[in-house]
């Protein structure tokens, strides 16, 4: 019998032999699908659609994929949109990506720029635009499913595509999985998805194993006092007094309850109160994001945020103790580190030497983590966009590009959707042959609790 390890290493080897024997072709079919694969994108970035209001977004993806021979099922949780491709028996494998845009007015100055204003959940009016790159991540997910698609000869199983809504807000994962998305549809064995970045040149890949992004909690404290004049204090109970001894205090969590080296993030985003100078008001408001990436941490801030906040109001003299409110949640996204590591060595194969950077974990949130959290073994990882050159000249003035999220955020789009297409079709042939429990091998099976 063949020890794990050499199974392991076995594995790896026919899988780059594999990899080398198809880059030729695959670079062939990343011409041929490619002009479509820019159109959608340019498309997309001239139309982006804010959170939970995809609807021209996902009915253009899922016309798409319709045309390439997907069995296709729109408006799951909402807009959603999944995508199903059989291909005789094997695992099945997920590759998702998102929908939305954010509330941003595109300053990029070019000749595809969105233009797009709409009107925001509370009804203000704002410019769209796709500064998070998921106009990359779907055309990228587009081209590939073409591939797939042309060259079932190349692998078996099911292949799932997945097109989700509202990630910008952290509720779209969820209401697909609360919309069955495992239960209606095959629950995939491995999942996939990736996310561009200015940080990497086009050309790059990155990969983090183990937690990749943080857990995210979205929390309103509302301090109530007793409000009057502000000339006599005394017969009040001053709410601003007790907010500022909260900020205060929360930050010593941080630095005295949570184990140096375990990432934790207290942030209070605003504090609002009052409306004159010499009114002290009846309560104070603000906001908070928590983040960390291991359960135990996260449990440990907001147990002890609750506790501050009880803690200074009962020193304020407050009668009514603050409410606590949790609007917005999502856990840290995991990779599974054995699959990382052996995805590494499939993409390492595809794109060349030294295309693929191993990158440490981030304190921003991803609702992928919802599907993390549903025990799909999964690899998260991200793709450069950057031009090569400005990202040299920006590395040697010691500078960034901008940011997604940023106005003048504008992805290098050729170049990065060549090697969107790329990597997206090793990873899914090379997960999408043997049999499930070959794929499930190469993975650890388990996101720790």
């Amino acid at each position: 019998m063949i020890p794990r390890m050499m199974r392991s290493l076995l594995f790896l080897l026919l899988s780059a032999m594999a990899c080398a024997a198809q880059a030729g072709p695959l670079t062939s079919q990343v011409e041929s699908v490619f002009p479509d694969a820019q159109a959608f994108y340019l498309d997309l970035h001239q139309h982006p659609e804010l959170s939970s209001h995809e609807t021209r977004t996902a009915a253009e993806l899922a016309n798409r994929l319709r045309a390439l021979g997907y069995d296709v099922t729109e408006h799951v949780g909402g807009t959603g949109v999944v995508a199903i491709m059989k291909n005789g028996a094997g695992p099945t494998v997920m590759l998702r990506t998102e929908l939305d845009a954010l509330p941003v007015e595109e300053k990029t100055g070019l000749p595809y720029a969105s233009k797009v204003r709409a009107k925001d959940d509370s009804g203000r009016d704002v410019g769209v635009m796709h500064a998070c790159g998921h106009d990359v991540h779907m055309a990228s997910l587009f081209g590939a499913a073409a591939i797939m698609a042309h060259t079932r000869d190349t692998w078996h199983g099911t292949l799932m595509l997945i097109g989700q809504p509202a990630e910008e807000t952290i509720t779209g994962a969820k209401k697909m999985i609360e919309d069955g998305l495992f239960t209606r549809f095959p629950k995939p064995d491995i999942g996939v998805a990736l996310h561009d970045t200015n940080l990497l040149p086009t050309g790059m890949v990155g990969i983090t194993p183990g937690y990749s992004k943080s857990n995210a909690d979205s929390l309103k404290i509302t301090v109530y006092g007793k409000g009057g004049h502000g000339a006599t204090p005394e017969k009040t109970v001053d709410p601003i007094v007790i907010a500022a001894r909260i900020v205060l205090t929360l930050q010593s969590i941080v630095s005295r309850e949570i184990k140096p080296g375990d990432a934790a993030v207290i942030t209070i985003g605003y504090l609002q109160a009052g409306t004159k100078n010499n009114i002290i008001p009846d309560e104070a408001q603000m906001g908070l994001t928590v983040r960390s990436y291991t359960p135990e941490v996260r449990r440990h801030l907001l147990a002890s945020i609750a506790r501050v906040a009880k803690a200074e109001a009962e020193a304020g003299g407050a009668e009514k103790m603050p409410l606590i409110e949790q609007y917005e949640s999502t856990g840290a996204v995991y990779n599974d580190p054995v699959l990382t590591q052996h995805l590494a060595s499939v993409l390492e194969a595809t794109l060349g030497r030294g295309t693929v950077e191993t990158e440490p974990p981030i304190m921003t949130s991803e609702d992928y983590s919802y599907f993390v959290d549903q025990s799909v073994p999964s690899f998260y990882f991200t793709l450069g966009v950057a031009n090569t050159q400005k990202f040299a000249e920006a590395k040697a003035a010691g500078k960034d590009l901008p940011s997604n999220h940023s106005p003048l955020f504008a992805p290098d789009e050729a170049p990065a959707l060549h090697t969107g297409i790329a990597a997206e079709v090793a990873i899914l042939r090379d997960l999408l042959r043997g049999n499930a429990a070959d794929v499930r091998k190469i993975t650890a099976q388990s996101a720790p609790k």
